[in-house]
């Protein structure tokens, strides 16, 4: 490999998706057919791009674009474990919610304004993935935000205004409090490039203090996205999006966003090491847990579908940071491939949501009696990615449980052991009766709005295979998880990484 493709490589994955995103802009809306395959085309370009990359830095191979932008200030692009498996992630459920995404909007206004906004949000999570330094993280977690609001609030609804003024609002209030939170440290410090290990272990006792309250700031700003207790309340709110854009907020984008970027500061710019020696892990283990054990018991209460698994999803993503904050290898493990598993389980989730309202009309839990019977494919999709979140193996949720409660008692901290058998069980008490309803109960005379698509199947052929897809993927991240290039074997080459193992 030569230095140019080295150095062109984790550009040319941000532009695959940001060019064609803004050629689709200009589109007309009857311009299906173009959209369409300007869509399917950067998304496998990117998907070819980052096979590259895996196998590049899986072989040592350094990946970096550094682009200045003013003196002193440089935006840097590169690659190591921890952003492959983000930018993987992103890019593998990405192509899958592009086929999703077109079929549920096929009958829709505004796709030009959609898809476009749609590759820009993709554009941003991807350039996260790859910052190879604090300034350039904050530059596209905003650049992320701002990308996101037009999807949320796309159905034009006065509940769509309204939700997506509000997700507006928390995320660029907690933007400010990153920013902040980056400049301080760049005082103390120059340009905070990230690095295994941290790159604070330099610096004096005498700014410990300030180091403790510019940690409490760029946690609550990364904590709006990751959806944090207190600072979770847009998420539930934003579910009057259309099913794709829950897709992106739960399991692509922004939530991940959000947790990837605690580890990246907990990690790969404090260290460990200088974290647990200031109390900060200790700190983050007790809001995650808490985060965990509140979402699952507000997800019993709700009764629409998809609120209920945006609760759900407030719980499980604070898994991730609860392995981060637990010192030890095995919980980092843990923690990370569940930023993986999460997000393969939530989205197949979110997709059979969509299935269930676009096809029948049905939103709330109460009105899934016999929906197994119309729609059996949707529902063993969905009965795979519940029975994941609960921790049933071999499914890979119980993959991450099994590490996570491995790490804690590694950690000495057998109280993780509790948090997790506790959101083990609230995750069956708002799972299994849905299960139950939709397999064991008899249908209804008629289904709220019943969507006659022209196909032999049960819907849309665009709306049924992604979630069957995915539900496959949940199997296999479980069953082949010892596989080379499985999350599983990423996390655990980050791991040693970060340990020095």
């Amino acid at each position: 490999m030569s230095w140019d493709y080295a150095a062109l490589l984790p550009g040319a994955i941000v532009l695959s998706s940001l060019l064609p995103g803004v050629f689709i802009f200009l589109l007309q809306e009857e311009s299906h057919i173009l959209r369409t395959v300007l869509n399917l085309i950067g998304a496998v370009a990117k998907l070819v791009l980052v096979a590259l990359l895996i196998y590049g830095v899986w072989a040592g191979q350094v990946f970096e674009t550094r682009i200045a932008i003013a003196p002193g200030l440089t935006l840097v692009l590169n690659a190591d474990a921890l952003s492959v498996l983000f930018v993987t992630l992103s890019t593998v459920l990405w192509l899958v919610t592009t086929v999703y995404a077109i079929g549920y909007l096929e009958h829709s206004t505004n796709r030009s304004r959609f898809f476009g906004f749609f590759s820009l949000c993709v554009s941003a999570t991807v350039g996260i993935a790859l910052s190879g330094n604090l300034l350039t993280f904050v530059i596209f977690y905003e650049v992320l935000t701002l990308a996101t609001y037009p999807l949320v609030a796309h159905r034009g609804t006065p509940e769509a205004t309204r939700g997506a003024k509000i997700y507006l609002a928390y995320t660029l209030s907690g933007g400010l409090l990153l920013l902040v939170g980056a400049v301080w440290l760049r005082t103390l410090t120059g340009p905070v490039d990230f690095q295994e290990g941290g790159v604070l272990g330099h610096l004096s006792a005498d700014v410990h203090g300030q180091l403790v309250v510019i940690f409490a700031l760029l946690l609550a700003g990364l904590g709006v996205k990751a959806a944090l207790v207190p600072l979770h309340g847009w998420l539930p709110q934003s579910m009057v999006a259309p099913a794709p854009v829950s897709s992106l907020l739960h399991a692509v984008a922004v939530v991940k966003a959000g947790a990837f970027g605690i580890v990246r500061v907990v990690y790969d710019v404090y260290g460990v090491e200088l974290a647990s020696q200031l109390g900060l892990l200790a700190v983050l283990s007790v809001l995650a847990s808490f985060t965990i054990v509140y979402g699952s018991v507000m997800a019993m209460t709700q009764d629409g579908l998809k609120k209920r698994l945006a609760y759900s999803t407030v719980s499980q993503v604070s898994y991730i940071a609860l392995g981060t904050s637990l010192l030890g290898p095995v919980a980092t493990i843990g923690g990370l491939v569940h930023l993986v598993h999460q997000g393969i389980m939530k989205i197949t989730l979110f997709f059979c949501a969509g299935n269930y309202a676009e096809t029948l009309g049905v939103a709330n839990v109460s009105q899934m009696d016999g929906v197994g019977r119309r729609m059996p494919l949707t529902t063993l999709a969905f009965t795979v990615g519940a029975l994941g979140m609960i921790g049933i193996p071999p499914i890979a949720g119980f993959v991450s449980k099994w590490y996570l409660g491995l790490g804690g008692v590694e950690a000495g901290q057998h109280w993780v052991l509790l948090v997790l058998a506790s959101s083990t069980l609230l995750n069956a008490a708002y799972f299994l009766p849905i299960l139950y309803r939709a397999w064991f109960r008899a249908p209804p005379a008629a289904w709220p709005k019943e969507h006659h698509f022209h196909t032999r199947f049960e819907t849309m052929g665009a709306l049924l295979w992604p979630p069957v897809i995915t539900a496959v993927f949940c199997l296999l991240a479980g069953l082949l998880a010892a596989a080379p290039f499985s999350p599983l074997e990423w996390a655990r080459l980050i791991a040693e990484r970060e340990y020095g193992l």
